[in-house]
């Protein structure tokens, strides 16, 4: 149990409470204690009857049963790998700027589940992480099963065909990565590589409550990492957490 303990310890801050929290609001409602129904995002509930802790709920809470467990658990796997990747290196020390990124995608999410009365989002903002690290590490190579590599950029649409196959429908997933393609664009391509305007900063108050560390920058404007390998590989020989280089294979301790 202590080994446990010190792993959990170990997971960066913001993805701890999250990862927690998709484990401990399933349970909840597997035992009982709640009723999934009080869960789930009801639009009707949310707007009519002010039930606004609803889409938290619904971003947490996943039905965990014999057909949908192991989707449950590929994509809880997929929330600890990629918001740690995320959080340890693109945005290491700019916590606020990471939360930001969160808060973004949630709002999206959320927004598209009343118009398209989904009733479970935990998946589509998974999704919407790893389509953002993605983005960020596009030529890193990664492993999939049975042996397939391919690069990191396509790695989204691999996952939407995979979960497709274990779970029957898409729709979740590509929300996912539409939103957080709408992120990656609106932060970083459209004003670094087009030229166009900053749509997308930071609020103040959230560095008031995060404020950067190790001597993070605060706020944005840092380009994708394909646009600094050689910055970040210097970085690294320093002694930096992450490895860049590092792919996964599904289903690896």
């Amino acid at each position: 149990m202590s080994d446990i303990g010190d792993w959990f310890k170990n997971i960066p801050f913001i993805t701890r409470y999250w990862f927690a929290g998709s484990i401990l609001v399933p349970l909840i409602g597997k035992l009982g204690l709640i009723s999934p129904v009080y869960l789930v995002l009801w639009p009707d509930a949310f707007i009519y009857k002010f039930q606004i802790w609803r889409p938290i709920s619904s971003t947490l809470y996943f039905p965990v049963g014999p057909g949908t467990g192991f989707l449950y658990l590929v994509n809880l796997y997929f929330l600890y790998q990629y918001s740690t990747r995320l959080e340890t290196g693109a945005f290491d020390g700019r916590p606020a700027d990471y939360i930001f990124m969160l808060l973004f995608n949630w709002i999206c999410i959320v927004i598209t589940g009343l118009i398209m009365d989904m009733q479970l989002l935990m998946i589509p903002l998974i999704m919407s992480v790893l389509y953002v690290w993605a983005q960020l590490n596009r030529d890193t190579i990664v492993s999939f099963w049975f042996g397939t590599r391919f690069k990191a950029c396509y790695l989204p649409w691999v996952i939407l065909g995979f979960n497709y196959i274990i779970g029957g429908s898409i729709v979740n997933e590509l929300i996912g990565n539409l939103v957080g393609h709408l992120y990656f664009f609106l932060m970083f391509k459209y004003p670094m590589d087009l030229g166009g305007r900053t749509l997308l900063s930071t609020p103040q108050f959230l560095y008031r409550f995060f404020p950067r560390q190790r001597g993070g920058v605060s706020g944005f404007g840092v380009p994708p990492p394909s646009r600094r390998h050689a910055a970040d590989e210097q970085a690294g020989a320093r002694g930096g957490r992450h490895n860049w280089g590092q792919g996964f294979r599904l289903g690896d301790d």
